[in-house]
Formats: structure tokens, sequence, C-alpha cells
């Protein structure tokens, strides 16, 4: 069980987890904060009880800054616990507001990689499906009573097993590339839950959350932020 703040007060943050937090913060101002999150971490609590990125955070800021009483943390999304990459958080309940409004709006533009197995049909194409979530499974399914999800899939990069895809979302359904992707014929990589042979070392899928770009909500000026290529994607160039 991760440790709660109490009175104010945050857990201590060792050196060697310092330093790591430290250098995976991609961007960071007096009201927002982008962070390249591993697979394996959770952005915010779950029923694991497994601390989250933003109690992490909290607990890193509160060290960082000598910050008396409490850290502001807001998640306005969250990437699943086996996808790595960006991850935006809002530092002031005024910027989760406006990021809120924004995510609403489609005003956040965010680009994704997918190292998948399987040939596409095409080097580029604009997927349409219809998506049903089933709770217990925790998993998404194509079909004809679903809602629609649609993304744009683009080959950029090749391996002698494997394809990279970069993905854009024009819609937002749960494990939506993972479900559309693999009912093409090319689950990602590591994957088991949609198709993939096997799993990776790490416990995670190859799926990173690859580049956020929009208007900052206070500043007004633009933001573009690129996650770096995991290490163990091996042959993929960043």
């Amino acid at each position: 069980m991760y440790l709660c703040t109490v009175m104010g007060v945050y857990r201590e943050i060792g050196d060697r987890e310092y330093q790591d937090l430290a250098q995976r913060i991609l961007y960071e101002d007096n009201h927002l904060l982008v962070f390249c999150k591993r697979t394996g971490e959770i952005v915010q609590g779950d029923k694991t009880g497994d601390e989250p990125l933003s109690e992490t955070l909290k607990a890193f800021i509160a060290q960082r800054d000598a910050k008396p009483g409490q850290v502001f943390m807001g998640v306005p999304h969250r990437l699943d616990r086996p996808v790595s990459g960006v991850v935006l958080f809002a530092k002031t309940s005024k910027a989760l507001e406006r990021l809120n409004e924004m995510l609403r709006k489609g005003e956040i533009h965010k680009t994704y990689w997918a190292l998948t197995a399987g040939e596409p049909p095409k080097e580029s194409d604009i997927l349409t499906d219809c998506l049903t979530r089933n709770e217990a499974q925790n998993k998404s399914y194509v079909s004809q009573n679903g809602k629609e999800a649609r993304l744009k899939y683009t080959v950029i990069q090749s391996t002698e097993r494997y394809r990279l895809l970069e993905v854009e979302l024009y819609t937002g359904r749960h494990h939506q590339i993972r479900c559309q992707l693999s009912h093409m014929g090319c689950p990602i990589k590591g994957d088991l839950k949609y198709g993939a042979k096997r799993s990776n070392p790490d416990g995670g899928i190859c799926l990173l959350a690859r580049r956020i770009q929009f208007i900052h909500p206070v500043k007004k000026t633009e933001v573009d932020v690129t996650a770096p290529v995991p290490l163990s994607w091996k042959g993929i160039e960043g």
C-alpha cells in the first residue's frame, strides 16, 4: 500500500529514485508537468493499492522545493499500466480545469507509436470500427452494437519481425489502439490480451505515448513534448 499524505507530510524520496524522477520530467512550469511514464507504473490510484505517479510526484515536488503543506497534482488523462510515454499533470486546480476542457474539445493532440506483429494491409489508413467494452474482462471488442472508434495509422519503420506504426486517435475509446490494431491483424508486441503470441520481459506492451502538443492553458504558448523510445525497443530509431 502506498503512503498517503498525512498532515501535509509526504514520504521521503531516496537519492536514486529522486534522480530517476528528475530525469523523467520532460516539461515543467508553475502550471503543468509532463512526465515520461514507464510500463508498470499507474498514473492515478486504483484497487491495487500501488503508489500512483500522481502521489510519487507530489512527494518529489514537496522534497525538491521544500514545500510545506499539500502539493496539487491533477490528472487530466491517463495511460494504461502496460503503456509507456508522455503523461500530462496539472499543478494547479485552474490548470486542471482548463486542461479538462481542452481535452473535451479535442485541443490536446497526442501521437502514439506501436510496435506490432503482422503486416498492415496498407502503409497508411484510417480504421473505423465499433467497440464494445467488457467491464468484467477489462477488454474491448469490435462489435456492430458498439461505439464508433476511429484512428489513423502510418507505417514509419520496419524490422525483421515487427512494424512500427504511428497512430493518431480521432476518438478516445477504451483500449482503442490495442483493440483496433489487433482486429486489423497487427497485435502490439507483448499485448497478450489482444493477441500477441508472447509477453515482454517487463510485462508491458510496446505502445508508447510518443508526443503531446497543445496550447498552454495559461501562457497561451505552444507546448510540444516528445518521449524517448524505450531501450527495450531494439532496432527502433527515435
